[in-house]
């Protein structure tokens, strides 16, 4: 039984379209990419609300490769990084190896042969060498278990799957949720809703967002010497990697950002009782750290009220609080982030011996850099477990999987199969789970980088450069060959 491709990749966001340029730069043109959406983009298709952006420099949250790129502003807006993601894709000929409009709903591996036979949402069964997923961890929307709310006669949705058709304009709107996205759509509807209701269960910390247009001197000087941008993606590079002694190491160096959040609070909240609302009872960095420069004047509007109040129940017309009081309401948007400690879902992932993915993930996702899991020979994943980083760009943890992936595949002409040892897996593990448990993120809060026993499975405690020490050569030491 023949592999029908060398490399099937499951999804076409910044990971999977970054694994096939260099795939197919490398000369691997038997690869598909799997998408279940319409287009590429992953999280930059999905999130099309009002106000989405991204929170690091463009000039760094772009492909090493694909550098010199005309950003339009120093933080790149939505629409801005999913046209750079088509120009990506286009460029490099990847369209052409794209499946769109499809989901896996099984990969099962087939011991007797080496392969692993995907099953697709159309029913038909395609067969690779090697499996790499790239599903991201932020592609689950998690919606809040609100009792009552298919009685609610208005419209709801999440702020991942925004209805563009809902004119907010005028109307009551309750926003449920104070994560990443609803700091960014929250100025936008305030400034058309009649009023905005925000039900926040916890603040956030929050800091100015030093954006600004790039002019056109700048264009022409960064399109005349290319190097420009190259440095000045070096000096970000490095201004955010000193951020991470704030989360680890060195906590204490977070009090220059407790007073930079202070200072950012005071200038936009005169009020004090809702100053209060506003600050967070857990340490600097246990949860992430938020940037907008319209959020707190957005929260300072006469329209809109912050209820520090927990959700009783939904009914017809609104929303009942912990107090037991009732608030009108138009539209419901939910700002309640995603299930990223749920791996690979909707997938069903089923390894050697019939061993699936659940069941070794049952305490909690795990593996080897982030990479590979054992007991599931072959299978690669992009933005794995404890690869998230809370200081600077995905797209350097990303590149730097491609190349460890890269290294993976070469390895299998010659031996069929690799498989991370249990012994490596768990040891890499245990010492990766004792540092985070010296990180402000083991400092008693709850937060999206936790299971609900509390393993922190998404964050990497430590530098980036580090990361990318460790993934720079693949030693097959690590690994078995089971066939």
């Amino acid at each position: 039984m023949e592999a029908t491709h060398q490399v099937i990749i499951i999804g076409a966001g910044f990971g999977g379209l970054g694994m096939a340029i260099q795939l197919k730069t490398q000369g691997q043109h038997d690869l598909l990419l799997i998408e279940k959406g319409d287009d590429v983009g992953g999280c930059w298709r999905d999130n099309t609300y009002p106000g989405a952006a991204c929170d690091v420099p463009s000039h760094l949250y772009s492909f090493s490769f694909e550098r010199h790129y005309p950003w339009s502003r120093r933080f790149a807006p939505q629409a801005e990084i999913l046209d750079y993601l088509r120009h990506c894709t286009d460029k490099y000929g990847i369209r052409e190896h794209i499946r769109f409009g499809t989901e896996v709903t099984e990969a099962r591996y087939l011991d007797a042969h080496g392969l692993w036979q995907l099953t697709l949402s159309d029913g038909e069964t395609v067969t690779t060498r090697a499996l790499i997923t790239a599903t991201g961890q932020l592609n689950q929307p998690a919606y809040p278990p609100l009792s009552g709310i298919e009685d609610f006669q208005g419209p709801h949705f999440h702020s991942a799957r925004w209805d563009h058709d809902v004119d907010l304009t005028g109307k009551t709107v309750a926003v449920v949720g104070t994560g990443a996205s609803a700091i960014q759509f929250v100025p936008e509807v305030a400034r058309k809703a009649g009023r905005l209701l925000l039900f926040q269960r916890s603040a956030a910390y929050v800091l100015g967002k030093p954006d600004r247009r790039y002019r056109p001197w700048e264009h022409r000087l960064l399109k005349t010497l290319p190097i420009t941008q190259t440095l000045d993606r070096l000096r970000i590079y490095a201004a955010n990697e000193s951020r991470v002694l704030g989360f680890t190491s060195l906590q204490k160096a977070m009090t220059v950002y407790q007073r930079l959040f202070r200072r950012h609070l005071e200038k936009h909240i005169a009020d004090p009782s809702l100053r209060a609302k506003l600050i967070p009872d857990y340490p600097m960095g246990c949860k992430r750290i938020l940037m907008s420069n319209h959020y707190y004047p957005a929260l300072a509007r006469d329209n809109v009220e912050v209820i520090n109040h927990g959700i009783q129940s939904v009914d017809q017309s609104g929303l009942t609080d912990s107090t037991g009081t009732h608030h009108r309401a138009d539209a419901i948007i939910y700002g309640t982030g995603f299930r990223a400690t749920d791996f690979l879902t909707p997938m069903t992932l089923i390894g050697r011996h019939g061993l699936t993915l659940n069941q070794v993930w049952r305490d909690g996702a795990e593996a080897y850099l982030g990479i590979t899991v054992h007991g599931f020979p072959n299978l690669f994943m992009l933005y794995g477990p404890n690869t998230n980083l809370g200081h600077n760009s995905i797209i350097y943890m990303l590149e730097s999987q491609i190349h460890y992936i890269q290294q993976a595949l070469a390895q299998l002409p010659a031996t069929g199969a690799l498989e991370v040892r249990s012994r490596t897996q768990n040891d890499f593990n245990r010492r990766l789970q004792k540092r985070i448990r010296d990180t402000v993120w083991d400092k008693g809060c709850d937060s999206w980088y936790k299971t609900e026993s509390g393993k922190n499975t998404n964050n990497w405690p430590g530098f980036t450069f580090d990361y990318r020490r460790q993934t720079r050569v693949l030693d097959l030491s690590d690994y078995d060959y089971p066939h």
